[in-house]
């Protein structure tokens, strides 16, 4: 198997609901199909399906809660670019869950989470880089 992850799949209770938060942060829908969204990324693809197909599909029980020890991360370029994704989530009808602070490895970061619940981390490394189509490099 290579190393790499090419589809991300968020398991939502409301697939247009979950379509007009990600629209309200400036996201574009790859397709057109009422039952399923995909918004290509910078070399993977990100699906919003009803959370209980995706249990079905996936043969397992639904447990009815978001956090699965999974958080997505958002990367930014700058410090000052954290606190502005993590307000524009919030005004967008997301829950911060934590505002940005210092970490203890040299970066800033912060925590919201979509209308389902899914956690989403916002941070600056000031060790990794991101080139000008977002995509993520470890060290600069």
């Amino acid at each position: 198997m290579e190393q790499r992850l090419s589809l991300v799949t968020l398991g939502v209770g409301d697939v247009p609901r979950a379509e007009r938060f990600y629209a309200a942060l400036g996201w574009r829908k790859a397709n057109d199909h009422a039952e399923v969204a995909f918004y290509q990324l910078n070399g993977l693809v990100l699906a919003l399906w009803a959370r209980s197909a995706l249990a079905e599909d996936a043969r397992l029980e639904d447990a009815g809660s978001p956090f699965g020890g999974i958080a997505l991360a958002y990367n930014t370029r700058d410090r000052n670019e954290v606190d502005t994704v993590l307000a524009e989530a919030e005004q967008a009808g997301g829950t911060l869950l934590r505002r940005a602070a210092p970490t203890p490895w040299g970066g800033y970061s912060g925590y919201f989470a979509d209308p389902d619940g899914h956690v989403w981390e916002v941070a600056f490394n000031p060790d990794w880089s991101i080139s000008a189509d977002g995509r993520t490099t470890l060290g600069r």
